[in-house]
């Protein structure tokens, strides 16, 4: 099931999106959209290809339709939101992040996820000067950062961030970000540098003078280094300074390859595109192309196309039913004739 935006899909408070069986792709204008909302899931589907759009007037609830300025391009925006969870999900193309948690938002889980194919990957928080932002919290836990991927893995901008047992397969210019103080806290998970000797280091502060950073509160506890690998601390070690920075108990990160097996959509290889031409990657740090995600121009967006993307089901409704019929006729047959079985399946 593709369903290919002509805007954004705004979400309501208390909704969840469950892929499972359905093999849904998210694609086109806009994609998904969270804004001042509370307590929704974002399950198993593939979100990838998204452009930017707006200026026009866009439904935000079933009652409600008002103008809507441009969007980003982001896979999935969260905007003043806050009891997010966004798991087994795979994103990839998109024009600017794949998932931005910004002004305000909290209380936000980022699980078992498949990352690939995008320069900025995930951004959290608006702007160093956005104060509200200061009580962010942020669990980014079991994911996996895939292929061709440049940086912000994520970015942060003050709040507390806890990245545990996620998989960084490479980078090109840093896998985690910061600046205006974050707390990040780091456990059990493998970084996994790229070959260019001048991109190892897992960290970056970003605009910002050691002078500055030397007291924020950063920490690896635990980490896999490979291939030249280097992760730089600053501030506290005691663990009490990261307690608004740890929400679940890490496992050891010898285990992560068994953590994050099943990152992504189910049962799906982590490159399948589900019939999408991918556009290809630019590299060298530079941006990722979007290209087209499906054919057609602007005037064919009809909301939710049926394709080949779609798996075909395991056993008809009809089928089902006439076997079961089936199943109850020899039951009764068994028990009125004192349990002999029919003439038939005796031959």
């Amino acid at each position: 099931m593709v369903i290919k935006l002509k805007h954004e899909l705004i979400f309501n408070s208390y909704k969840t999106v469950d892929g499972r069986g359905a093999n849904v792709h998210i694609t086109g204008n806009g994609c998904l959209t969270l804004q001042y909302v509370s307590h929704v899931i974002i399950h198993n589907i593939h979100v990838h290809h998204c452009k930017p759009s707006g200026n026009t007037d866009i439904a935000s609830s079933p009652t409600h339709v008002g103008w809507r300025g441009r969007s980003d391009g982001d896979g999935i925006s969260i905007f003043g939101s806050q009891k997010i969870w966004i798991d087994h999900c795979s994103l990839s193309y998109c024009t600017d992040g794949l998932v931005d948690a910004i002004m305000g938002s909290t209380g936000i889980t980022i699980s078992n996820n498949y990352f690939s194919h995008h320069d900025e990957v995930m951004l959290l928080g608006h702007d160093d000067r956005y104060l509200p932002d200061s009580g962010m919290q942020v669990t980014i836990a079991f994911n996996h950062f895939g292929q061709a991927l440049v940086q912000r893995m994520p970015r942060c901008r003050r709040g507390y961030i806890h990245v545990v047992n996620n998989d960084f397969t490479a980078w090109e210019m840093y896998a985690i970000g910061g600046s205006a103080n974050p707390t990040i806290n780091s456990q059990g998970n493998r970084y996994t540098a790229p070959g260019d000797p001048n991109a190892k280091e897992v960290t970056k502060r970003v605009e910002t003078d050691e002078k500055e950073w030397t007291d924020w509160n950063w920490r690896t506890d635990g980490d896999i280094m490979v291939n030249g690998a280097y992760f730089v601390p600053s501030g506290a070690v005691l663990s009490a300074q990261y307690a608004k920075a740890s929400s679940v108990e890490p496992k050891s990160a010898a285990l992560i390859e068994q953590v994050t097996f099943n990152a992504g959509v189910f049962g799906e290889a982590r490159e399948e595109t589900g019939g999408f031409s991918n556009p290809g990657y630019t590299g060298g740090g530079g941006t990722t192309n979007t290209g087209n995600a499906g054919s057609g121009d602007d005037g064919n967006y009809y909301g939710m196309i049926f394709g080949s993307g779609a798996p075909p089901p395991l056993l008809s409704t009809s089928t089902a039913s006439i076997f079961l019929s089936l199943l109850i006729i020899l039951i009764l047959y068994s028990i009125t004739n004192e349990g002999a079985l029919p003439s038939l399946l005796l031959l």
